[in-house]
């Protein structure tokens, strides 16, 4: 089977994928915004054809549109700064019936023409698709329980308590970015070059709910996911509310992550130093993954839409690295405290200009490694996610470094 033909099926999984966590939303709240940063869920449903006629029907096959105005309308997606909250009203937004419509008619032109688009295009198609399942994720996570249709899940809240540790990480070569020959690479991905790390310490775990409670204790900020009944903490989950299991990732924001950092006088990891940690040996060769170069299975971590909440930060040991530092891919993104910025050697995709150039701005971070819904090809080595540093909504954890 080539290459373009397994894209498409993928292509086609990804739809199930979306169109179940559409599914998951009861009808009276396709017109909530759950995030208020984001928007909301009825964008989302029209969003996902309307990038891929227009990347694919209107920027590269120039094939003209019978719904440009709703082309339009869905096209692109937010990120608003501090005090810019979008203020459009449900009643601005076709119906749903009209956006179904609107997707079928999508869907049925594509499918005509797929198999005589370039492969990169169908990449980019695909990897955008599967973006936005963790994005309708999280947003869904923060939708009142009983606007879902959701069954109860059973959660992994028990394991062996951590045992943290700071694993020396000695100095050597860390290579960010991808290479052409390695495959599809998104446009902040180039190029792969070389950066030299001196030694440092990391932590074995990410950052848990029980280590931040500390925290907050002594008047730490209180993370988006945790609330408070009298004195007990809870977790917001999925489902609803539930004891805050002590031995899972906290998520926090970037701003929250750095302030823990500096209260235990540590430091978040640069990006390069995430790599070290990662993928490195003591040998000096460079893996795919944490784990080897064996592709992610279950057995490897906690990713790849295995569950909606996470689960303990010591559940995985499989998927250590090769300097025994756990879940560096999965069970949350990991802030560093690098920038997002673009690698020497930086081009925009001429079918794609927005896609990283807008986020250049020193507001938003590099998050590595993947959560629990991040699919199996944004896993790679090279992969770069971003948030704004306030944004708090996120499946995002950290760990710390001593220099």
């Amino acid at each position: 089977m080539n290459r373009s033909v397994q894209v498409l099926q993928t292509i086609n999984s990804a739809r199930v994928a979306t169109d179940g966590l559409f599914n998951r939303i009861r009808p009276d709240a396709l017109y909530a915004r759950p995030v208020p940063e984001r928007h909301r869920f009825i964008f989302y449903m029209g969003h996902l054809e309307a990038f891929d006629w227009n990347l694919i029907c209107r920027n590269t096959l120039e094939v003209v549109s019978p719904h440009a105005e709703l082309d339009q309308l869905f096209a692109f997606g937010i990120d608003p700064g501090p005090g810019q909250l979008p203020q459009d009203e449900p009643k601005e937004w076709p119906s749903v019936e009209e956006v179904r419509r609107y997707n079928r008619d999508v869907r049925h032109g594509l499918d005509q023409l797929l198999p005589t688009v370039p492969e990169q295009i169908l990449h980019v198609a695909l990897e955008h698709r599967l973006m936005h399942v963790e994005t309708l994720s999280y947003i869904l996570h923060n939708l009142e329980p009983e606007r879902k249709a959701l069954p109860r899940l059973t959660l992994q809240t028990s394991a062996t308590e951590p045992k943290h540790a700071m694993i020396l990480i000695p100095e050597g070569i860390a290579t960010l970015g991808r290479a052409p020959a390695e495959g599809f690479r998104w446009d902040n991905e180039c190029e792969s070059h070389a950066v030299k790390v001196p030694p440092f310490l990391v932590s074995k775990y990410k950052v848990t709910n029980r280590q931040y409670l500390d925290f907050v204790s002594q008047g730490g900020p209180v993370p988006h996911y945790w609330t408070q009944h009298g004195e007990r903490g809870l977790w917001r989950g999925m489902c609803g509310e539930i004891p805050l299991p002590l031995d899972w990732p906290v998520y926090v924001s970037h701003e929250q992550a750095q302030a823990y950092a500096r209260w235990s006088g540590k430091s978040l990891p640069t990006e390069a130093q995430f790599h070290r940690a990662a993928y490195a040996t003591p040998g000096g060769e460079e893996r795919l993954y944490p784990w080897g170069n064996e592709l992610p299975t279950d057995r490897h971590g906690h990713f790849d839409c295995q569950g909606w909440d996470p689960i303990p930060v010591n559940a995985t040991p499989l998927g250590d690295s090769a300097f025994g530092v756990s879940q560096l891919v999965g069970n949350g993104w990991e802030w560093t405290c690098t920038p997002f910025h673009p690698f020497d050697g930086f081009k925009t995709f001429p079918f794609y200009p927005g896609y990283s150039e807008r986020f250049f701005d020193g507001d938003h971070f590099v998050l590595k490694g993947g959560a629990a819904q991040t699919a199996v090809p944004l896993l790679r080595r090279s992969f770069r996610n971003w948030f704004r540093g306030g944004y708090p909504y996120g499946y995002a954890g950290f760990r710390y470094v001593e220099r």
